[in-house]
This record gives structure tokens, sequence and C-alpha cells, in this order.
């Protein structure tokens, strides 16, 4: 069922539930949108933190590159592990090598000890007596065996995976580097030893501790095998983070939720630069990023139920105390429309409405009355002045359209009821001058005249569907003072607005324009962009507009055949057959009215 065709109470419920939907719809997006967007913020921030600490160790981890470096490629430290001269060892290269690892451990408090072997087993140590025993152990050997023995390490140093200590359940990692000879010695660039660095896992805990981004939140330093080095969770360090293995570590890159033991987690990661294969991964309950909008919840959803209800409460009003005149009105222009001489519209209250009935009564009773003097006055006159009265009096009732006068009068009560009293004044005015103007004698009028007439039509038509449609209309100022047939462009407007551009949603356009053309004759044309007619229908209208003498339309016809026979054949009578209208239409793209007319001078 088209809308259009729905009583206008039912249209008006429409209208709220319509309303109350895009409110609720509304509502909705804004709160969805604000969730993301606090999400994407606190996730942001996150990130920030993130960079943070990712900063922060490998700053730790480029100076323990750094001072190892330094370590390897000094002179005394390489002599050291060449040197066959147990004397020199002891009192030139060894004290030397001491010292300068001393200093190492000393100036960065994230190195628990520093070992130097040569290639022939001799070590040399600088330890913190807490955890330096782990050198000591078989274990240590064995692992540090499998990195001693990887070729890729004589290219650069590496970060170890963790190993163990059985006895007192301690964790250790290690950064180890080669000494290559440099020297000129006979071992030259061949690896003579290996400077291995402890790195202090206390420390390195101690940059993530402090990083808490949400309550619950957890952060994580992944070494190149997913093991726990160091985490804000106490329970995960020394295990394989195994819900990280499960995901695909490019799309971690960027960020993603996933479902962790029934709880939906935010999962960020980012990649250490001085630790190949090492990662920062962050862990945050996603619920606990939009925490901060509970409230604002809840208000919205008061908020919402609130306007929701009111907008129920005034659509009750409007229908009950507002309505209800308005459908009264309706009822009685019914009977009017049935042309029931004797009824008169009840005046049902004081407002606006109530206004508009009091003028529609006196309008009648001036229709009557001047029926009355008319029938007094042809019973009086012989039989040509009873004819030429009939046919005053018919062309009179011609001009007044009841279709018009109808959607009117509706339009001027919805329109009072609604916004006030200007638009009843603006669309009351404009009625006048069109009733004014169609029951002058004149038959030629001025273009001016005509064009204000349609003017006056469209600010009704504007107000009526609040703007709903462009309307502009172009005449050359030559042509404003000649004269035209009287109510000849209004009626082809008006089956533009009604049965072209009435029935689209909104971005109509309506366009009347006029000119002369090359042989010296004034044209208008009416085009608008509505509906336009399907082929059938539009090659009946010209075939009938092609007909010379066509009968008078029938009852049923429609009444856009109707209105352009009339003129149509109206034009021909008066002014010969070259003249008339002209229709082209195509669906979907709109009509385009072509009506000719020669020059006529001006009316005095």
């Amino acid at each position: 069922m088209k809308i259009s065709k729905l009583k206008l109470k039912h249209q008006i419920w429409l209208i709220f539930c319509f309303s109350i939907v895009i409110f609720t719809v509304m509502e909705l997006y804004f709160f969805n949108s604000f969730s993301t967007l606090t999400q994407k913020r606190a996730a942001n921030y996150g990130n920030q933190m993130i960079d943070q600490t990712r900063s922060k160790i490998d700053s730790v981890f480029n100076d323990i590159r750094v001072s190892t470096s330094i370590a390897v490629n000094s002179k005394l430290i390489q002599e050291f592990s060449v040197v066959d001269d147990d004397y020199k060892r002891a009192f030139d290269s060894g004290p030397y090598a001491l010292d300068l690892m001393e200093y190492m451990r000393s100036f960065n408090s994230y190195v628990n000890g520093i070992v130097i072997n040569d290639i022939r087993g001799r070590r040399l140590y600088s330890l913190t007596s807490s955890s330096g025993d782990i050198f000591f152990l078989p274990s240590y050997e064995s692992f540090i065996r499998m990195y001693k023995d990887d070729p890729s390490l004589r290219d650069k140093g590496m970060f170890t995976t963790i190993l163990k200590d059985d006895r007192t359940e301690s964790e250790q990692f290690f950064y180890i580097a080669p000494i290559v000879e440099t020297i000129g010695g006979i071992y030259f660039s061949q690896v003579t030893g290996f400077c291995t660095v402890m790195v202090n896992m206390e420390r390195m805990q101690g940059l993530v501790e402090n990083t808490e981004l949400t309550p619950n939140s957890t952060l994580y330093i992944l070494n190149n095998r997913d093991e726990v080095i160091a985490s804000t969770s106490s329970n995960a360090r020394g295990t394989l983070f195994q819900d990280v293995l499960a995901m695909d570590k490019n799309i971690l890159l960027n960020g993603v939720k996933t479902t962790i033991d029934g709880e939906e987690i935010l999962v960020q990661v980012k990649g250490l630069e001085q630790a190949e294969g090492w990662r920062i991964v962050s862990m945050i309950p996603v619920h606990e990023l939009t925490a901060d909008m509970n409230p604002m919840r809840k208000a919205s959803i008061i908020v919402g139920i609130g306007a929701i209800l009111s907008l129920i409460l005034m659509g009750s009003f409007f229908m009950s105390n507002l309505m209800r005149p308005v459908m009264g009105l309706v009822m009685d222009m019914k009977k009017v429309g049935r042309r029931d001489m004797g009824f008169r519209i009840k005046v049902r209250s004081t407002n606006e409405v109530g206004l508009l009935a009091c003028d529609i009564n006196r309008v009648m009773d001036e229709m009557e009355d001047m029926a009355k003097d008319m029938v007094s006055t042809q019973a009086r006159l012989y039989e040509s002045e009873l004819s030429q009265k009939q046919a005053e009096y018919s062309a009179l009732q011609s001009q007044i359209n009841p279709h018009f006068l109808y959607n009117t009068l509706n339009c001027i009560s919805s329109i009072g009821l609604e916004y006030g009293s200007r638009e009843i004044a603006q669309i009351t005015s404009c009625m006048s001058k069109i009733f004014r103007y169609s029951i002058r004698k004149d038959e030629l009028v001025r273009i001016r005249e005509e064009l204000d007439c349609i003017q006056a039509y469209m600010n009704i038509i504007s107000i009526r569907y609040e703007n709903k449609f462009d309307m502009e209309i172009h005449v050359d100022e030559a042509l404003l003072e000649m004269s035209t047939p009287k109510m000849i462009l209004q009626p082809i407007v008006e089956n533009s607005v009604y049965h072209g551009l009435e029935r689209m949603d909104a971005g109509g356009q309506l366009r009347v324009s006029g000119s002369m053309d090359a042989q010296g004759d004034v044209c208008f044309r009416i085009t608008d962009t509505g509906k336009g007619m399907e082929t059938e229908e539009l090659a009946a209208l010209q075939a009938k507009l092609s007909m010379e003498n066509a009968e008078p339309a029938q009852n049923g016809q429609p009444g856009k055949s109707i209105g352009l026979s009339n003129i149509h054949n109206r034009l021909r009578l008066l002014f010969g057959e070259r003249y008339g209208i002209a229709i082209e239409s195509k669906p979907g793209q709109g009509t385009t009215v072509t009506l000719r007319l020669p020059q006529l001078p001006s009316t005095p």
C-alpha cells in the first residue's frame, strides 16, 4: 500500500513511529561509535606504552651489544685469548681484561656477570655473588656450546634462550659474542674466544612491572622461542606463551581481538630491534577498555527511553487533541465535494481550523448567493441571454478546480496545526490571488499576470510539500507585456505537479520557460523531472491531441488528458491549426509540454 493513500492520522502515526526508529538507530550508532572510538584511543595509548617499553629494552640490549663489541675488539683482550705467556696473561692483558669487564658490569646494571673464554678453555670472570654460580654448572657448558657451534655467531653476537638452574629454580639468559683476532698474529681473522654476558633478569622484570595498561592487562617480553623473559604476570615467566603461538603473528603486528579462556582480549605485538625474533606482547581485556563508559551508557539508555516515551506521548496528544477537528473538517469537505449545497461545515474549535471552517462556510454562502442571483437573472432574460449566462457560469465553475481546492484546503489545515499561522496567511493570500484572477471577465491578459498566477500556485505547492521540489520561472522580459488567453498555463503546471512530481521522494524539478521561436511565435515550455509517461500512454495522448474537433472528455478519463485536450482545442479555435500544445515524455525522466501561441499585443 502506498503511503500517500493512507489516512492522514495513519500517516502521522507512521511518521512518529519512523522518528522513534530513526532515533533508536542513531542512539545505537552513537553508542557503538563512541565505544569503538574509546577502544581505539585506549588501544593507541597501550600501543604508546608498549613502544616506550620496547624503546627501553632496545636501549638496554643496545648498551650490552655496544659494550660487548668494545670488549671483544680490544687489543689486550684479543691478546689474552691467544697469548701463551702466562706471565703476560697474569700481569698485562689479564688485569686489563678484568678491569674492563668490571667496568662494563658496574657501568650497566642490567649485566650480572661476564665470562671470557679462549679457544684453549681458559676463562676470566667478573661475576656477582648472587647469580654467578651458574657459569660453573655442567648444564651451562652444554647450553652455551650450542651457540658457540653456531656458524652464524661469527658474524654477530646473539641473545640466548633461557637457562634454568635446577638447584635454585632461577632462570638466566645471556648475550654471547665471538672474539675475532685482528692484531695480525697467527690466528688472524679467526675466532679465538667468546665473551658471554649474563643479563640481569630481575632488572628486566622491573622494566615491565610498572607498565600497567588496565587493572587486568598483561605485558610479556618473549624471546625468539616464545619463552617469557619478563611479564607483569608472575606465573607466566619461564613458560612457553602458548596463547600467542596459536595466532597469526602477522595479524598480531597491528593488534587483533581474540578470545582466550572465554574472554575477549585485545592482543598487540611489537618486535624488538636489537634482538632478532624477540617481541613485546600486551594482552588487554576488551571490556576494561570501555569500563569508563558504563555511567555514560546508563545515562544514554535513560535519555533514549525518555525521548521515546516523550515522542509517544506527544503523538497521542497530537492525535487526540489536534487531529480530531481536522478529521471532522475532512469529512465535512467530502460532503461539500458531493455538491450538497445545503450543507455547512461544523465549527468544532476556535483555533485556525475553526477559522478555516468559518471561511469555507462564508465562501459557500457567497457561492450559493451567486448561484441564486444567476438563476434569478436567467429567468428574466431572453433565451439568448440565458444561454450566455449559462456559458459564463460554466466557465466560472471550470476555473475552480475542486480537486485543487480540496488538496489546498487539506494542506492549509495540516500546516496551520503544525507550524502556526504564517503559512496559513501565505497560502490563503495565494489562493485569493488565483481565485481573483480566475473570475476576471477578460479573455486576454498580460503574460506577466498569467505568470503571477503560476507563481502564486507554486507558492502553495511549495508550502504544501515543504519545498520538496525545485520550481523556477524563466521568461524573457520582452514577453511580459504581451497578451495570452487567461488560465492557459496554470492547468499544465498543475498536471506536472500532481501527475509527474507528487510521488517522488525528493529532488524533483519544475521549470517554466518562455521565449520567441524562429517563426516569431511565443513558446512556453513546462518541464518536470517526474515519473514521466509510458510509451502507450504518451502515444494515446498525442493521438487525441492530433484529432480535429476532439470531443469533450467524458467522465472517468484521466484529469491530465482532459486538461491538456481542453487547452489544445481552445488555442486551435482561437488562433488556428498551427498553434496548440505538444508533449514529450520518457518514463522515469519526466515530461515536457510545449505551448505555442501567436504574438498578441498588450491589452489596455
